[in-house]
């Protein structure tokens, strides 16, 4: 059985930063992906990032590049989103989740950090 971690959230006025971890634990972590996501109230949850375990390869919604970064921890286990530049509009929950196969549905999901930005 996998659990998820999410840390990292708070709030934080328009501009300012926020580093976000999630750590996996469990007796299966041989990941092909790991996301990052995001729900506000009312909305629907909106993919912010991937990243490979493999070998790094990253990918960004469009609302999201050149204002945050996904990264592997030394562990392959641990995975970063560093949020730069927030804005209201990135205010929601964050939540990670996994998939071991390309075309799999993300299978596992933590529990979400809350993200506030305020104006």
């Amino acid at each position: 059985q996998l659990q998820f971690v999410e840390s990292g959230g708070g709030s934080v006025q328009s501009g300012g930063s926020l580093s976000l971890s999630c750590a996996a634990s469990g007796t299966n972590l041989d990941f092909y992906a790991i996301g990052w996501f995001r729900q506000a109230p009312g909305k629907e949850r909106e993919g912010v990032s991937s990243i490979s375990v493999s070998d790094g390869d990253t990918w960004y919604a469009d609302s999201v590049k050149g204002r945050f970064i996904a990264s592997r921890g030394n562990a392959k286990n641990t995975v970063y989103l560093q949020m730069n530049s927030l804005q209201p509009g990135d205010t929601a929950r964050y939540y990670c989740a996994s998939k071991n196969h390309y075309y799999s549905e993300w299978e596992y999901w933590g529990q979400g950090t809350q993200v506030t930005v305020s104006s």
